[in-house]
């Protein structure tokens, strides 16, 4: 059994919190915190397939120019080469679960 009390922990961004859930070489699942105001940087994955998750707040996700806002329970998918940022643009805390399949670090490449 894993949970976020006994996960590896990491820090990023400006106080961003993630734990690793699953952290396989083919397969990885991270559960994250975003405090308010907070974001991540524009990228893309040229690998890894990834699918967003929200479990507790509200994620502004930009993917590929677009901008959606998804609520608790949504979730969406973000294949490989597909520019993508998310934001934390409300007032509460945002927590979501990330699945990458191959994971995503060391898979990472910034949009200028």
């Amino acid at each position: 059994m894993i949970s976020k009390e006994t996960a590896e922990h990491y820090l990023w961004g400006n106080n961003c919190h993630g734990w690793h859930l699953v952290k396989q070489p083919e397969f990885s699942v991270i559960h994250e915190l975003m405090p308010p105001g907070t974001f991540e940087v524009k990228h893309y994955h040229q690998q890894s397939h990834q699918f967003f998750l929200i479990l507790f707040g509200k994620a502004t996700l930009e993917i590929d120019g677009y901008r959606q806002v998804l609520s608790q329970h949504e979730g969406v998918e973000v294949p490989p080469n597909i520019p993508h940022q998310i934001l934390n643009e409300s007032p509460d805390n945002l927590e979501f679960l990330v699945i990458s399949q191959p994971p995503s670090h060391g898979d990472r490449f910034l949009v200028i």
